[in-house]
């Protein structure tokens, strides 16, 4: 047995990893239920974005089309019973990572606020397609080593809670601060916060620019951003 399938089954039979296992399946199928319910009724996914936010022109265009609209809601009800059940649990985590994938790019894309959640939510994902390793690496497309599950040779114990645990709280730290410093100006969710970055930003009067264009003009993120960029260069050649 490899030192990773080694750790692999010893994590597989510590108490502490499966109930964090189940606690990823509730909080993912949970995240879902909602957003598919609100879909299948026909409403508009996040009602307090505006419409003039780059996420809410998306959701605005999302919810006309239909009973495409409707289909997203009934495959991620779908994907929250699967993940609830553990003989099913697997084909929910299939499911469900590529879906997160996609929602965690479109986040990034539009700099919504929520993206530090939505990069967690992916990781939680990851973390369940690993924990069913010894169901899925029979299809991966790599030879397998044979292993005995039965033998383990150098346990880690509690040390393997303490380096797993303590990483995580470290890439959530890494996820929080990164994703702070990530952009030089967002949209916010409101154009109230979108007004309240510019008291401490570099550029004030380009950062009010900008939010007048995301919301007083309603325009696409890229065209705003390069407003910002020509405001930022104008003022810097008038300093100049």
């Amino acid at each position: 047995m490899n030192r990773f399938e080694e750790l692999y089954h010893e994590a597989k039979s510590d108490k502490w990893f499966q109930n964090f296992a189940v606690f990823c399946r509730i909080a993912l199928a949970a995240s879902f239920i909602p957003a598919g319910y609100i879909k299948i009724i026909g409403e508009r996914f996040a009602a307090g974005l505006p419409s003039n936010n780059p996420l809410g022109h998306y959701f605005d265009a999302l919810q006309l089309t239909g009973y495409y609209y409707t289909f997203i809601g009934i495959v991620q009800i779908i994907v929250a019973i699967l993940l609830l059940i553990p003989r099913t649990s697997l084909i929910g985590a299939l499911m469900y990572f590529p879906i997160i994938v996609n929602i965690c790019v479109l986040t990034y894309a539009t700099r919504f606020d929520g993206t530090r959640g939505v990069t967690m939510v992916v990781l939680a994902s990851l973390f369940l397609l690993i924990w069913d390793y010894d169901r899925l690496k029979h299809i991966l497309p790599f030879k397998q080593p044979k292993t005995d599950i039965h033998v383990l040779k150098k346990p880690l114990g509690k040390r393997l809670r303490i380096i797993f645990f303590g990483g995580c709280f470290a890439v959530l730290a890494i996820i929080i601060i990164g994703t702070f410093y990530l952009y030089e100006i967002i949209p916010g969710n409101s154009e109230d916060e979108c007004r309240n970055q510019c008291a401490s930003s570099k550029n004030p009067a380009a950062c009010e620019i900008f939010c007048d264009c995301i919301y007083k003009q309603g325009q696409p993120l890229d065209s705003c951003l390069a407003t910002f960029d020509k405001a930022k260069d104008i003022r810097r050649s008038d300093v100049k």
